[in-house]
């Protein structure tokens, strides 16, 4: 009796089917902040002209801190 060879091919696993593909936790962060502190900056900077004495800035860290915080 002739044996029966094996035709198909092997399928690959991609990594949406829970290959493992995770991120670490500073790569979802990182880009939060970023865009959090970048919207900040559009709508606080609107009609201030210039900033008097960093007072914007300082209002700025400050929002940035309360974030981290939570």
């Amino acid at each position: 009796m002739a044996a029966l060879a094996n035709t198909t091919r092997p399928r690959r696993r991609s990594a949406l089917q829970g290959g493992g593909a995770r991120l670490p936790w500073w790569a979802v962060a990182l880009p939060a902040v970023a865009f959090t502190l970048l919207l900040t900056l559009i709508v606080d900077g609107g009609g201030s002209g210039a900033a008097k004495d960093g007072e914007s800035a300082a209002r700025l860290l400050a929002t940035a801190t309360q974030l981290l915080r939570g």
